[in-house]
């Protein structure tokens, strides 16, 4: 059964608004995140609070990065009563977010806790915003598209696999919570949801010599993803290089492991030296 918001703000398509209201699913993100009083909580999109108003009772010190500047004074008349609760209105696309770590008094930097209902039309290049800070993050917390947590999860060889999944498992421990219907939210919207949780590495299991050759790389491949390796990195290295290499040159894509495209870009690197 979804509890209806009290507040008359009509969700708008451009900020890809979704209001969630389902009372049991709200309870479940909560939970997943758990939050404590002495986190450095940071919720993106609070929408109308529905998620918002679990996690300040948690963590009196929340702050909320909202772009919808008639969300502002609900929110802020909502949560009157936290005096430490902090709103930004900011698009979360070009958000500094090194400017919310603190530093305690032994001089070690506090990792946020991040929470969003995010809007699916920029749920991937977001992830990616935040990925800049991982150094930062502690753990992330997102209500994301159905289809865009599969690729998230995905696992070598599944259809879903892809740059996304590489990319962001690169440098997180991925794993899909649970999923959300569509009545759950008002408006509801044409696609299903699923809650994932994100926790980047404190130490990288594979690490690339060159990030920058090793994203390239990943983008090249799955660019032309029903090619074989043998034909995408023709663009790249010459035929009796490409001999030298430890790989079979028939896989595609989707073949390759995180580790493998790793090991396949540092030796790239090697070999073209």
């Amino acid at each position: 059964m979804c509890k209806l918001s009290p507040f008359n703000h009509k969700a708008r398509k451009r900020f890809g608004q979704n209001f969630l209201t389902d009372q049991g699913i709200i309870n479940r993100i909560v939970c997943s995140v758990n939050a404590k009083v002495t986190d450095r909580l940071i919720e993106i999109g609070p929408g109308q609070g529905a998620i918002t108003q679990y996690l300040v009772e948690a963590c009196p010190q929340l702050q909320v990065i909202e772009l919808d500047k008639d969300l502002i004074p609900i929110l802020l008349a909502q949560f009157a009563k936290y005096p430490d609760f902090t709103l930004h209105q900011h698009d979360a696309l070009t958000f500094d977010f090194s400017s919310l770590t603190t530093s305690d008094t032994n001089h070690s930097t506090q990792a946020l806790r991040i929470v969003g209902n995010l809007p699916y039309n920029i749920s991937t290049p977001l992830i990616f915003h935040l990925l800049t800070y991982r150094d930062r993050i502690a753990d992330m917390h997102f209500m994301l598209q159905k289809e865009v947590v599969k690729r998230l999860t995905a696992m070598p060889g599944e259809k879903n696999y892809g740059r996304l999944s590489i990319m962001v498992q690169y440098y997180c421990e991925v794993e899909h919570l649970f999923e959300v219907p569509p009545e759950c939210f008002v408006p509801p919207p044409k696609v299903d949801s699923a809650v994932v949780r994100l926790q980047p590495y404190h130490v990288l299991p594979y690490i690339a010599n060159d990030v920058k050759h090793f994203s390239h790389l990943v983008n090249l491949t799955f660019q032309q993803r029903r090619k074989t390796l043998r034909n995408t990195l023709k663009q790249l290295i010459d035929i009796d290089t490409m001999a030298m290499l430890p790989i079979d040159m028939g896989l595609r894509p989707e073949n390759l492991s995180v580790a493998d495209y790793v090991n396949l870009s540092n030796l790239l690197i090697e070999v073209t030296l």
